[in-house]
């Protein structure tokens, strides 16, 4: 069976409730939430959380939140790989045979029902531990430079001055919105990025991770038109 987990905790500090704060009129976790029904994909759609709040509204809009997250997992340094591990640990003592597991990260309002579906055809193409929903970034990394200490200027890749960005290597990176994952993996809390991890691409119109009061004002600004061409591309 495929199971989704949605980890959520309680403490948000840059943008306190943000988890479940309104979003485009419906509380910004039943994105997630909703989309991980839409794709059919899931026998469960367990939401992993330290709050009974969000539990509460995670419950009403058709999730399961079947354990109270354990404190020592709802810190601020605690990575979404032990959340995930212990979710999944949890699930096998329940006694459910398990073949994928997909993390919908909460604060995803963008993600679409195909690229879910698409990730769990590509984790299955091949021995891949995860499939990661990832982007491009909009200009070469191998050219980025940072500001010294003095003010001035220094390359991170000082070697790649003269290299034309046509040379360079296309980079990517995560696009916060989900992770597919062969059990064994979460368990043994493997890196996700990696050699046997493979790639859902999103184009960047598509990505906007919210971790803070600039984030979600843009996201607000663009989901309207978002959404619309969301609905267009589901429906193709």
């Amino acid at each position: 069976m495929n199971i989704a987990i949605i980890p959520a905790r309680g403490g948000s500090k840059r943008i306190p409730k943000k988890n479940v704060k309104i979003f485009s009129g419906k509380p910004m976790i039943a994105w997630s939430i909703e989309a991980a029904i839409s794709t059919g994909l899931f026998e469960m759609i367990l939401v992993s959380t330290d709050d009974e709040e969000i539990a509460e509204i995670a419950r009403f809009y058709g999730a399961a939140t079947p354990f109270i997250r354990p404190k020592e997992l709802a810190g601020d340094y605690v990575g979404t790989t032990e959340v995930i591990s212990h979710a999944t640990q949890w699930i096998l003592n329940e006694g459910y045979s398990l073949s994928a597991i997909c993390c919908i990260l909460a604060t995803a309002p963008f993600i679409r029902r195909k690229d879910i579906k698409f990730g769990l055809e590509l984790l299955h193409s091949a021995n891949w531990d995860y499939v990661i929903a990832a982007t491009n970034f909009s200009a070469p990394i191998q050219r980025s430079f940072f500001e010294s200490s003095n003010g001035g200027v220094e390359m991170f890749f000082p070697e790649h001055y003269l290299t034309r960005s046509q040379d360079l290597t296309e980079a990517f990176h995560d696009a916060a919105q989900f992770y597919w994952g062969r059990p064994q993996a979460w368990l043994e809390k493997k890196r996700g990025f990696g050699r046997n991890s493979a790639l859902v691409k999103i184009p960047r119109w598509r990505v906007q991770d919210i971790d803070n009061d600039d984030d979600w004002k843009r996201a607000e600004i663009l989901a309207s038109l978002i959404f619309s061409l969301n609905e267009n591309e589901e429906n193709d």
